[in-house]
C-alpha cells in the first residue's frame, strides 16, 4: 500500500482514520528517541530516518545520491511496519529486540529481516520502539553499515 505524499505529515493525513493516530504517535516516539544527527524524510513511499549526506557524503551504496537509510515506517495493508536496518545488520540489537519483545507484547513477534510488523494497533509497543531507537547513533550506524557492505 504505497501512499503518494510530499511530507511525513502529508503521508499520515492520507491514511485511513484508524491508522492516523498510531502512525503519528509512532512518528513522535521515533523523533523523540532517535539520536541527534538522523534526519526525517520521505523515501520509498514511506516516512524515513536517514543519515544525511552532511554526515555521510558517500550516501547509500545502491544509489549514492540518496542518504544512508536507517529506519522507515509505513502503513501497509494489514499492519504498520517498522523497518529498522540496525535490527537486520547487528546481531546484538536483533537478539536484544527478540528478547525484549515479549515483555511489551502478548502477540507473537512477526518479523522479517528488517521489517517488524504490528497488526494490533491498540497494543503497539511504543516504549519498546523508543528503546530500539536509542540503540545506535548515526556514527555507530555508519560503522556497522560499512562493515556489512564491505563483506
Amino acid at each position: 500500500m504505497q501512499i503518494q505524499a510530499n511530507s511525513p505529515g502529508d503521508y499520515i493525513s492520507k491514511l485511513p482514520e484508524e491508522r492516523q493516530e498510531p502512525m503519528q504517535k509512532l512518528r513522535e516516539v521515533i523523533q523523540k528517541n532517535l539520536p541527534e544527527g538522523f534526519e526525517e524524510t520521505m523515501s520509498y513511499g514511506m516516512i524515513g530516518y536517514v543519515v544525511p549526506h552532511s554526515l555521510y557524503p558517500a550516501g547509500y551504496h545502491v544509489d549514492p545520491k540518496l542518504p544512508l537509510p536507517f529506519v522507515h515506517i509505513a502503513s501497509q495493508k494489514n499492519f504498520i511496519a517498522v523497518y529498522h536496518s540496525g535490527v537486520y545488520a547487528d546481531k546484538a540489537i536483533y537478539d536484544w529486540f527478540v528478547a525484549e519483545y515479549p515483555k511489551y507484547c502478548k502477540t507473537q513477534l512477526d518479523m522479517g529481516k528488517s521489517c517488524i510488523r504490528f497488526k494490533k494497533l491498540n497494543e503497539f509497543p511504543y516504549d519498546l520502539i523508543a528503546e530500539l531507537m536509542k540503540k545506535l547513533t548515526p556514527q555507530q550506524w555508519i560503522e556497522i553499515y560499512e562493515q556489512n557492505i564491505n563483506r
